[in-house]
Formats: structure tokens, C-alpha cells, sequence
């Protein structure tokens, strides 16, 4: 089975790949979000007997104590090695209950149908599953491919325009570390008007290019994480706080604090970061923290998978279109970034 289907009518392609795949009992997990409008776009293609759960939405719940619960759930219903599990929703609920999937006796198989446009381009390709733990992004998880990922610009129709905002980010991430002529293409004057579904496929296809060449993140597929060392910082900060940050809000600052790095560390050119931060502030705006803020972010920054020993680990830019991974950064350097992003003005 092709492992990403692009879907123009998604409930008929899910009937056909459910009629393709021999299972015992289907499990269907959704937020509470989905399972108000994007669920019944695919209520009336489940067998009878399928077995519907539904978690509290948001990231702030993408941790142990809701993984128990559809363990719980999965657990009641009896489900057997040979059930198939259906993630509907944003990359919360493909990473946790793709998780959920892998851990229950040793894994049981399961579909993600990402209906955000940040899960479309990002966590719908590749295989990392996981949740949050202590205040800790991914900070426990796996590998493991889905039996194949239904991508449909459907869902798109029924995302807030600051969803829509927050996928757009990993977007402009996807042009700026491999692709130069994607990211001048790109219309961030008026970003709300675009060809989705051809974004969508470009983007997919730059991460499984590079996801297919590293697929355990040894070496190449960390360019991917360019912008998330700092981002995934500052999401985690305000994570329970009135200034909560989507993720492509929060990754945004981070690409433009590690373009900074970029520049000292590799010689990015200051023409190319004033293009960065054009970009960046013209559409996500200026996020406002406090010096008492720093600490905490810094903190957090030191607790990144990539990191090796003390040492942090960074994907940066050598010029648009071109990343390199494994670049040692100093807190102290981290810092002068995070500074440099708190003293930007808007242009």
C-alpha cells in the first residue's frame, strides 16, 4: 500500500483501503475538536462494531495520564493484535496515538488521516511517534511507520486561520533548509491565499526525501529540526500560560533566533537573515516575553534530544536552501539569540 495517499474524496479512499486490509476489530481515535467536524466526513464508512474514543484536545494533553486512558479504552473493547487503529487529527493525535498503537501488545497496526495543515506537511511523514513528559516536548517516544498516511485538503476547510498559520511555518521551514526556489515562491505577502494542495505535496515530498535517506535521524534527517531546538523551548514555556504558543508560532521565533546563529556560526549572510526575519515577523508578528522568561527557556534548550553529552547540537543554515546538523552552540550563544530575536524591531 502506498504509504501517503493524497485524497480528493476521503471518505470513499478510506473505504477502499479498509476493504484492502484483513482486521479484527477497528479502534478510531479522535480530539474533541475532530470529532466534532472532521469525524462525520468518515461516520458513515466504519464497520458497525467499530470502537470510537475521544481525548481532550491540545497539546497540554498530549502526555502519560491520556495515553492511559485509550490504553484503558483499547483494553475494554478487547482489542486483539490484529486490530487497526485510526488516528483523526493534528499532530497531537498522530503522535500519541500512533504511540498508543506501538506500545499495546508490541503494536498493533494503525492509519493516521492528519487533519491540520502543520500534520499534513510535518508529522504525517516519518514515522516519530511520542508524547510529552515533565514539562518536556517528545520527550518519550518511537519510530514506527503507520500502515499508510490519507492526506486531504477536506480537512483544511474546517482549521481556524491561526492553524492554518501555525502549519504554514514548517512550510517556509521545508523551503529554507532544501529547497531556495520553494521558499521565494512562496506567497507570504498574502499567505492566507495559496494552492494547499500543491503546497502540501512539495513539502511532503522534500520530508520524504530526506526522511527516506535517514530514517532513525543519524545524520541528514536532523536539517528537519532546523528552528525546533529554541521553538520547542519557547512552546514549552508558555505551554500552560495565557501566552500559549501554537507550534508553528513557536518554532517561527526559533528559526529566526538560529538563523542569528547561523549567521555567526556559519557565515549566513545578513541579507539572507533580514530575509528570514521579513518573513517570519510579516506573518506571525513579534512575541513579547520577559528578561524572568530567559532562565527557563535556556533550561529547557539544554534538554533537546539532540544534544550530545553538554553539548548542544544544532541544525543551522549556511544559506537559504542549504542546512547543516550538528553544529556545537554554547548557552551563552543560545542567549545572544534569544536577545537578538527580543530586540528585533517590526519593519
Amino acid at each position: 500500500m502506498d504509504p501517503v495517499i493524497f485524497s480528493s474524496s476521503i471518505a470513499s479512499d478510506l473505504e477502499k483501503v479498509l476493504q484492502s486490509i484483513s482486521f479484527s476489530q477497528l479502534f478510531v481515535l479522535t480530539d474533541q475538536n475532530t470529532e466534532q467536524h472532521c469525524l462525520p466526513k468518515l461516520q458513515s464508512i466504519f464497520p458497525p462494531k467499530s470502537i470510537f474514543k475521544t481525548v481532550a484536545a491540545g497539546e497540554k494533553n498530549k502526555n502519560l495520564s491520556t495515553c492511559s486512558e485509550i490504553w484503558s479504552a483499547m483494553t475494554e473493547a478487547a482489542l486483539d493484535r490484529k486490530a487497526l487503529f485510526i488516528n483523526i487529527g493534528g499532530g497531537v493525535i498522530g503522535d500519541m496515538g500512533g504511540f498508543c498503537a506501538s506500545i499495546y501488545k508490541r503494536g498493533i497496526r494503525f492509519i493516521n488521516i492528519p487533519t491540520t495543515l502543520l500534520s499534513q506537511v510535518d508529522a504525517s511523514v516519518g514515522g516519530k511517534l511520542g508524547v510529552d513528559f515533565e514539562g518536556l516536548k517528545n520527550h518519550l517516544g518511537t519510530f514506527n511507520e503507520p500502515e499508510t498516511v490519507m492526506i486531504s485538503p477536506e480537512f483544511l476547510e474546517t482549521l481556524p486561520e491561526e492553524e492554518l498559520r501555525s502549519g504554514y511555518a514548517e512550510i517556509i521551514k521545508h523551503g529554507l533548509i532544501q529547497d531556495k526556489a520553494y521558499f521565494e515562491q512562496l506567497n507570504v505577502n498574502d499567505w492566507k491565499n495559496q494552492d494547499w494542495k500543491e503546497l502540501i505535496q512539495h513539502s511532503v515530498g522534500i520530508k520524504k526525501q530526506v526522511v527516506l535517506a535517514d530514517p532513525k535521524e543519524a545524520g541528514l534527517r536532523k536539517i528537519l529540526n532546523y528552528g525546533h531546538t529554541i521553538g520547542h523551548a519557547f512552546e514549552s514555556h508558555f505551554l500552560d500560560t495565557e501566552k500559549h504558543l501554537l507550534h508553528g508560532e513557536a518554532i517561527a521565533i526559533g528559526m529566526i533566533c538560529e538563523g542569528y546563529l547561523s549567521l555567526k556560526k556559519l557565515n549566513l549572510s545578513p541579507e539572507e537573515l533580514d530575509t528570514i526575519n521579513h518573513t517570519f515577523l510579516r506573518i506571525y508578528g513579534k512575541f513579547s516575553f520577559e528578561d524572568s522568561d530567559l532562565t527557563p527557556i535556556l533550561n529547557l534548550c539544554l534538554q533537546d534530544k539532540k544534544n550530545e553529552g553538554s553539548v548542544l547540537m544544532f541544525s543551522l543554515l549556511e544559506k537559504i536552501g542549504t542546512c547543516t546538523f550538528n553544529i556545537p552552540v554554547t548557552r551563552d550563544e543560545i542567549e545572544e539569540a534569544i536577545l537578538y530575536y527580543k530586540n528585533l524591531e517590526l519593519s
